[in-house]
């Protein structure tokens, strides 16, 4: 038998223009269907887009590889033309905003935590 998959939770950052919110919320509210059969087929899931008030943007989604998932976004050609669509509403950003978002290191997840907390329990009253 392989090996398990381990679900890779991604969090990442980028800056919107604050000029512009009212206009990325509503391109969000109806995203291309052939741009959102590229995520699905990436193998994204679960994926989040957050919208602070002054623009500050936190993406989060699963994957089981990331570097695939991105390999084939970035291939992909349904993502291209949404990609260029969406780099203008961006601040400080080189490159296409799903390949130049600063990722965010994971300190904390319940069920891993909770998972090693049982495994010790277990472990103790073998």
């Amino acid at each position: 038998m392989g090996e398990a998959h381990r679900t890779q939770r991604v969090c990442f950052q980028l800056q919107v223009d604050p000029a512009r919110l009212d206009e990325y919320r509503a391109r969000h509210e109806a995203v291309w269907p052939e741009m959102l059969r590229a995520i699905e087929a990436s193998g994204r899931r679960n994926y989040s887009l957050f919208l602070r008030p002054d623009g500050l943007l936190i993406g989060y989604y699963e994957t089981d590889d990331d570097d695939a998932s991105q390999a084939a976004l970035e291939l992909d050609p349904r993502t291209s033309a949404w990609e260029a669509d969406m780099a203008e509403f961006f601040l400080a950003l080189g490159g296409r905003p799903d390949q130049s978002a600063p990722r965010l290191p994971e300190v904390f997840h319940l069920e891993d935590q909770l998972a090693a907390l049982d495994s010790e329990h277990s472990a103790t009253h073998d």
